[in-house]
């Protein structure tokens, strides 16, 4: 598609004002309508940008989860309305922190349980750590302790269970590590590690070979360097963040913790964008995208989902997904969906179209907010049914 050789130009002006590389897959009703591989995956070494460049996708592993998640949800193991207690007994009885007149911290009874749905929606009332609040601070000292990777993902869920909660479960939105918490579900539901439902269930059929939790010896020299860009534009190499992805590494983080390559990532949204199957092989009923896709949060939920970056998204269950294309400037579709990740890789999602696409980069700050609608008014302008013939 002629138009598409717009997104050349876009990607190489990315590169000189940010990341030193990056990559682009788009597909389009079955068929790899773009890519292109832009700059250096390590600058040091001078080692280019390839098909086979490994990528930590960070967040984009939340889709992934969220996906396996519903996988056991459609064989009746769990229902969305059930509270997690009845799989994970961590959680029963959980506590809010309540901050009084004089701003001090109670500690009260939560008034409802954790449903299931709270995991997939971030209602649930679990954090990422920060300062924001007692229950962010109480998590960031939490992570301190656990570091070192000696803890796995139900170590991990019974630890979160212990802190009380910053708001009653289903009355905010708040991101935080309730995917990694839903990632322990699966493991209680399926019997199996997170890495084995995963390589066993969605890896292996569709034949991401190169997608996991760690790294092997024999593909370090593939991993892309990740890069810190200061204030003055300079890029310094971080090399502080890969622990997890060691050999002996247990714990496997449902909500960040996945590698991937652009290829093995753009197989699975491409048959997330086919309605949950591709090629005889089915991930999902087609209706259960469509409940993935749908904005669940209510009005009351929506004013704490107030990323200017996600205007005019709703959030489904573990995805962004497009409500209002009139107010997120956007020419995407309605039900347009995905997610992205801390160095700036980003999926998009269209079932309607049948279209996806995914970016890869590996640099903080990672510029989403600019690159990553550009490319989607470019993708969408010129990819399906809505497009102009013009192009």
């Amino acid at each position: 598609m002629k138009g598409l050789e717009r997104l050349r130009p876009l990607l190489r002006s990315y590169v000189e004002t940010g990341p030193p590389g990056c990559a682009l897959s788009v597909m389009y009703q079955g068929e790899n309508v773009f890519e292109e591989f832009v700059g250096l995956a390590d600058v040091d070494a001078k080692k280019v940008i390839s098909s086979d460049t490994i990528y930590r996708i960070y967040s984009m592993t939340k889709v992934v989860t969220c996906t396996a998640a519903l996988m056991l949800y459609e064989r009746g193991l769990f229902l969305l309305n059930d509270p997690i207690e009845e799989y994970l007994p961590e959680f029963k009885d959980s506590q809010v922190y309540r901050l009084d007149n004089a701003g001090n911290y109670d500690i009260v009874p939560a008034t409802r349980p954790i449903l299931v749905k709270d995991l997939f929606t971030m209602t649930s009332g679990i954090t990422y750590g920060g300062d924001g609040d007692q229950t962010e601070r109480d998590v960031r000292e939490l992570m301190t302790e656990l570091e070192g990777g000696g803890k796995t993902a139900r170590d991990l869920s019974k630890a979160i269970a212990n802190i009380p909660l910053a708001f009653v479960p289903g009355s905010q939105w708040r991101y935080g590590f309730s995917h990694d918490v839903l990632g322990a579900l699966i493991e209680v539901v399926s019997g199996k590690t997170l890495g084995e439902f995963l390589e066993e269930e969605i890896f292996e059929p569709l034949g991401m070979r190169d997608t996991s939790f760690r790294l092997p010896e024999e593909k370090k020299g593939r991993l892309c360097s990740l890069y810190n860009r200061n204030e003055a534009g300079e890029l310094i190499q971080n090399t502080g963040m890969d622990r997890h992805y060691q050999s002996d590494t247990l714990f496997e983080s449902g909500g960040a913790g996945l590698l991937s390559t652009i290829g093995d990532y753009s197989r699975f949204a491409h048959v997330m964008a086919n309605g949950g199957s591709w090629d005889d092989y089915q991930i999902l009923g087609s209706k259960t995208v469509g409940l993935m896709s749908m904005n669940h949060l209510q009005e009351a939920q929506m004013v704490s989902f107030n990323w200017p970056y996600l205007a005019g998204y709703g959030y489904g269950l573990g995805v962004r997904t497009m409500v209002h294309p009139q107010v997120a400037g956007s020419n995407s579709s309605v039900g347009e969906f995905g997610w992205s990740g801390l160095a700036g890789t980003w999926v998009l999602i269209d079932p309607k179209e049948k279209l996806s696409a995914v970016y890869m980069q590996q640099m903080m700050p990672n510029l989403e907010e600019y690159h990553q609608p550009r490319l989607r008014n470019v993708i969408c302008g010129t990819v399906g049914t809505g497009s102009s013939r013009r192009q």
